[in-house]
């Protein structure tokens, strides 16, 4: 367990843990629960996933809702962060790739810009883990 909660000495962590957290929260509670303007998670899953090799598809779907909401919560409070940004991380992985890369890069375009700079604070995440002033750091 230690090996999850370690963690870089540093609060250069904390605007990233809570500017990821925030988005993948509120995105991921869109799909979960329908608020704020989303459809909801039988919605959602009843899509189709964006890559040919993820079946079935429902299962995929609803992993990227969990990832994002549980993920963006342990994020958000520093608990589990290096896990939590790697499913985050990989589900933005899969929207750059999957979703966005045709439209190029711009966001109001349809563009990656938005996941992409998403998945690179993720990867940060994942590299340094929750810093200083995250729950890994008093527990660990």
């Amino acid at each position: 367990m230690r090996k999850y909660l370690r963690t870089s000495p540093t609060w250069a962590a904390l605007p990233l843990r809570i500017a990821l957290g925030s988005v993948m929260f509120v995105h991921g509670a869109q799909k979960v629960m329908g608020v704020w303007g989303g459809r909801g998670f039988s919605a959602w899953i009843a899509d189709s996933a964006p890559l040919g090799f993820m079946r079935p598809s429902w299962l995929w779907l609803a992993a990227a809702a969990f990832a994002e909401f549980f993920g963006g919560m342990l994020v958000i409070i520093g608990l589990l962060t290096r896990p939590a940004a790697f499913f985050i991380a990989c589900t933005m992985l899969t929207a750059v790739v999957g979703v966005h890369w045709p439209n190029g890069f711009l966001q109001s375009r349809g563009g990656f810009e938005f996941p992409g700079a998403l998945l690179g604070m993720a990867i940060s995440l994942l590299i340094l883990g929750g810093g200083k002033a995250s729950l890994d750091h008093k527990i660990g």
